[in-house]
């Protein structure tokens, strides 16, 4: 387990003897949390505030999430919620459109970078408009960088159901995308 993990005082008490199945999923998740809840908030502090809230969450009904049919997609569902309701609590909305275009590399060595910037602002407006589950993937898959297998793994899906959103995403944003170019 992380030594980040929780940070609050009033659950670093619950640091001690926590379940050895918990710390491995949180283990295995908390990057991904962290990633995703990035792109919405746009600041990794208020991001590991929203993922630790959830694995707090998490940990105090841990025996019943474990005996659901998919704990790793309710999991993703909690640590969404924590995250919309961190952005509410600061009257902020998604921050996909504010930092991620400013945080590509490709702006660095384009020979036009008011095209590219200008592109990608058009990009992510459509990544926006993306049904939630399409969002997720084009997000994990292609802004974050997450091989096909760990994003079906995050979202607790199989690794076919994250290829076919992928492709379901890639028409939608071509269509989106198409009608800005009219």
């Amino acid at each position: 387990m992380t030594n980040d993990f929780p940070r609050s005082r009033e659950t670093t008490s619950m640091t001690t003897g926590l379940p050895a199945d918990f710390r491995a999923f949180h283990q295995l998740h908390r990057k991904a949390y962290i990633d995703r809840a990035m792109v919405y908030l746009g600041n990794h502090a208020d991001a590991e505030e929203a993922v630790d809230a959830a694995f707090e969450q998490l940990l105090r009904c841990w025996p019943k999430v474990l005996t659901m049919e998919n704990p790793a997609a309710y999991a993703w569902k909690v640590m969404k919620n924590r995250v919309i309701d961190l952005a509410r609590a600061r009257n902020r909305g998604p921050a996909l459109l504010d930092n991620a275009t400013f945080e590509t590399a490709i702006l660095q060595d384009a020979v036009d970078p008011i095209a590219v910037l200008e592109e990608s602002l058009n990009l992510y407006q459509a990544i926006k408009k993306l049904p939630e589950r399409q969002q997720d993937v084009v997000i994990l898959l292609h802004c974050r960088g997450y091989r096909v297998a760990e994003t079906a793994t995050h979202l607790g899906i199989t690794e076919a159901g994250v290829r076919s959103t992928a492709r379901y995403a890639r028409r939608r944003l071509q269509q989106l995308l198409a009608k800005e170019d009219r």
